[in-house]
Parts: C-alpha cells; sequence; structure tokens
C-alpha cells in the first residue's frame, strides 16, 4: 500500500487533529526562539506559509452561500404542510423551542466566559496573511433593523453575501415550491415546480462534492493556520483556546444531560435516566461517526424498537430533526461570536445578543448533514455582528484547528435532541406502540 493510499485510510478527524497539533508546535517553536534571540523568524514563515490556510478559509467562503441556499431551499421544501398535519407542527416547533434554548444556553456560557478576553490580534498583520480585506458589513443597529435586514433583493443579497436575507428567501423559495406542489391541478406546473426542486436537490449534491474534496485539504489548510496564530501570537492564546473549547462542551453537557433532562421529567414525568439508558447507542454513534445522517437508521432504529415510536413519525420525525434541529450548532456559533467579539472590542448590547440568537438558529436550519456546516455557517453569525471580512477570517481561521473534537460532542448533542423531542410528541400524541 502506498503513502498516499495509507495517509487517506487514516480518519480524517486524526489527520486534522495531528495536523494542528504540529502547526501549533512548530509555531510555539518559532514563537520562543523569536523571543530568545529578538528575530522576526516567524513573522518571516508565516508569510510563505499563511497562503495555504488562506486558500482554506476562500474555499469554504466560495461554497457557504451556494450550500446553505440550495439546503435551506431542499430542506423547506420537504416539509409539506398538507402531509405535516399537526403531529407534524407539533415536533417542528419543538426542534425550533429546542434550538433557540440552545442559543440561548451558548450565549450565557459565552458571556461569562469571554473566551477572547486578553487576546491581543493585530488585525492588519494576521488578516493580510490570509489575503483578507474590504470593507466592513454594516451590522443591524436592532430588531427593527434585523427584520427589514430579512427581505432585501434575493440577487442584491447574493451578490453583496448577504447571508439572512438569503436565508429567508430560500426558506420562502422551498416552503411555496412544496405549497404549490401540494395544491396546484396543473400537471405542467406542477412539472416544472418539480424540475426547480430536483434541480437545487441535485445543485445540492454537488455541493456536498465539492465540500468533501476540501475537508480533504483540511489538514494542509489547518497546519497553516496554526502555524502563522500560535507563530505570531504564541502560548498567550492557548488559554483563550481552552476557554472556548470548554466553554461549548460545558453548554452541550448542560443541554444534553440538564435540559432534556428536565423536558422529559417535566412533560413526560418519567425519570431521565431511562431516557439516556435506552438512548445510549445513538448517542456513542453519534459522537464517534460526527455525522446525523450516518446515525439515522441507527436513531430511527432505536426510536422504533427501544422507545415504541410509531413507525410512521419515526421515520418522519427523524429525518426532519437531522436537516433542522441542530442544538448543538446553536451553542457553538455564539460562543466564537463572543470571542470574535471580544478580540476585537465590539459591545454587544441586549439587542445585538438578541440577533446573534435568532441568526444562530434561522442559519442552522437545513443545513444539518453539512461537512463542516458549523464552520460555514460562522460566517453567517459573524457578517451578523459587523465584522469585517479579514476579522472573520481570522476566527474562522482560529476555529478551524479544534472543530473536530467540538463537532463530535455538537452531532451527540444534535441527534439525542431529535430523539428526545420525537420522544415527547409520540407520548403526547399516543404514538407509542
Amino acid at each position: 500500500m502506498g503513502i498516499v493510499k495509507k495517509y487517506t485510510c487514516i480518519p480524517l478527524p486524526y489527520r486534522v487533529g495531528a495536523a494542528f497539533l504540529l502547526g501549533v508546535a512548530f509555531g510555539l517553536a518559532l514563537w520562543y526562539y523569536d523571543m530568545a534571540n529578538g528575530s522576526n523568524l516567524g513573522e518571516r514563515v508565516a508569510t510563505y506559509i499563511s497562503p495555504f490556510g488562506a486558500v482554506l478559509v476562500r474555499m469554504l467562503k466560495m461554497v457557504v452561500i451556494p450550500i446553505v441556499f440550495f439546503s435551506l431551499i431542499v430542506g423547506s421544501s420537504g416539509l409539506s404542510p398538507k402531509k405535516l398535519g399537526r403531529v407534524g407542527g407539533k415536533v417542528i416547533l419543538w426542534y425550533m423551542f429546542t434550538s433557540f434554548i440552545a442559543a440561548m444556553i451558548g450565549v450565557s456560557i459565552a458571556m461569562f466566559v469571554h473566551p477572547g478576553q486578553g487576546v491581543a490580534v493585530d488585525v492588519e498583520k494576521l488578516g493580510s496573511s490570509m489575503g483578507e480585506g474590504g470593507p466592513s458589513i454594516t451590522p443591524p443597529s436592532g430588531l427593527t433593523d434585523l427584520i427589514l435586514k430579512m427581505f432585501t433583493n434575493p440577487f442584491e443579497a447574493l451578490a453583496n453575501g448577504e447571508f439572512l436575507p438569503i436565508i429567508v428567501f430560500a426558506l420562502l423559495f422551498g416552503l411555496a415550491a412544496r405549497v404549490l406542489l401540494d395544491h396546484t391541478q396543473n400537471e405542467t406546473e406542477r412539472k416544472q415546480i418539480q424540475s426547480i426542486l430536483d434541480f437545487a436537490s441535485g445543485a445540492n449534491s454537488v455541493m456536498f462534492k465539492i465540500v468533501s474534496w476540501i475537508l480533504e485539504y483540511f489538514p494542509i489548510g489547518v497546519f497553516s493556520l496554526a502555524v502563522v496564530n500560535f507563530g505570531l501570537y504564541g502560548p498567550s492564546i492557548i488559554g483563550p483556546y481552552l476557554k472556548a473549547v470548554l466553554g461549548v462542551i460545558s453548554g452541550i453537557v448542560v443541554m444534553v444531560f440538564i435540559v432534556y433532562s428536565i423536558l422529559i421529567s417535566v412533560f413526560l414525568k418519567e425519570n431521565p435516566i431511562d431516557f439516556f439508558k435506552r438512548a445510549k447507542e445513538v448517542m456513542i454513534t453519534s459522537f464517534f461517526t460526527r455525522s446525523s445522517a450516518a446515525t439515522l437508521p441507527v436513531t430511527i432504529k432505536t426510536a422504533i424498537e427501544s422507545f415504541k415510536v410509531k413507525k410512521e413519525l419515526a421515520e418522519f420525525s427523524l429525518p426532519v430533526g437531522a436537516t433542522i434541529n441542530m442544538n448543538g450548532v446553536c451553542i457553538h456559533l455564539p460562543m466564537w461570536a463572543v470571542f470574535a467579539a471580544d478580540v476585537f472590542g465590539i459591545d454587544l448590547t441586549i439587542s445585538s445578543l438578541a440577533i446573534m440568537i435568532i441568526t444562530t438558529v434561522l442559519s442552522a436550519i437545513g443545513t444539518g448533514g453539512v461537512p463542516g456546516g458549523s464552520l460555514m455557517l460562522l460566517f453567517i453569525v459573524l457578517g451578523a455582528l459587523g465584522l469585517e471580512p479579514s476579522q472573520i477570517a481570522i476566527i474562522v481561521a482560529l476555529a478551524l484547528g479544534v472543530n473536530p473534537l467540538i463537532d463530535m460532542f455538537e452531532t451527540m448533542n444534535n441527534v439525542t435532541g431529535d430523539l428526545c423531542c420525537t420522544y415527547i410528541v409520540a407520548k403526547k400524541e399516543s404514538m407509542i406502540e
């Protein structure tokens, strides 16, 4: 077996993790050398190695708008109001309810730990190494402004990279297409609408393939970014890194083992320990696969066999949850948003925190199953805060290295949330075998 073949056989999270640790070690070695000798070797090395990291950030920026756009159209067009009925509507409401709780937990913990405090980033130096620049995005000044910004010319929004109007338009487009399909009597019109949705579905599959190629480049880009970040800033950045990672994991632990336990206890009057015993196979599988979609067969099987949920509900609710219920992501994104606010001195008011929560939940809808999806959504949430392109690139670059670790906890949270909400609705609607 050749070296390349052996390399590709190693699971991607291990490759990315090893690349990150090697980059950290090399970057710190450069920093300590510069401190000991009064040289600027770290900056000189960063000049040559940073383009490899900048390419990764730019590739992610390249795919984020089309993949969010097509994923949302495909996801929302699959939610047929005709087929949803009362039970389906309750499932969606539960998913949205838990997503907002998760986002509020994420914001609360982030504001408590302030992960970016004490980090002094030279935006000009690091931003230029990312190959970024350009004018800042004007952040919404309040909730009224946010609502107005949701309804913008979609073509103008696509051209300007304004994420929130794109999200709203894609959701409306998909829902409108589904309503027309359910109610139109015109066969020609039905075929035309279906062909549009087929195109969106095909385009979505193509974008997934492009993302899979980008993921193969991750170890190279992550190594480069780690060398640049730690070579320029040394060990001072380790503390904030740990605070961000531990903050996200703490939030996920709170969501999974406290919030879900309360929901099971209050709404079903059951012992939550029994729930986790029956859900443990799903939780372990999702943790190691890092994919809600890959875990879906196990989740459906567990819901039907262990929780006795009726097959028709499990086969509807859980695939929908894998698409729109991103509780782990809703905890993860606010942490890096507050990290960015700390680093760049952005004053986070109650209004801006509300905008952060709404943007996080809306952007997470429909992008479940997207590999590295939380990193792409980070562009959206940071853009809503009004960060410049160079600033967004810096935060995404910092988040890249630890994303595989956080992604394991994220996915476990997402899938456990799907199962929890489905089980609550099943019990309340007497859809238990």
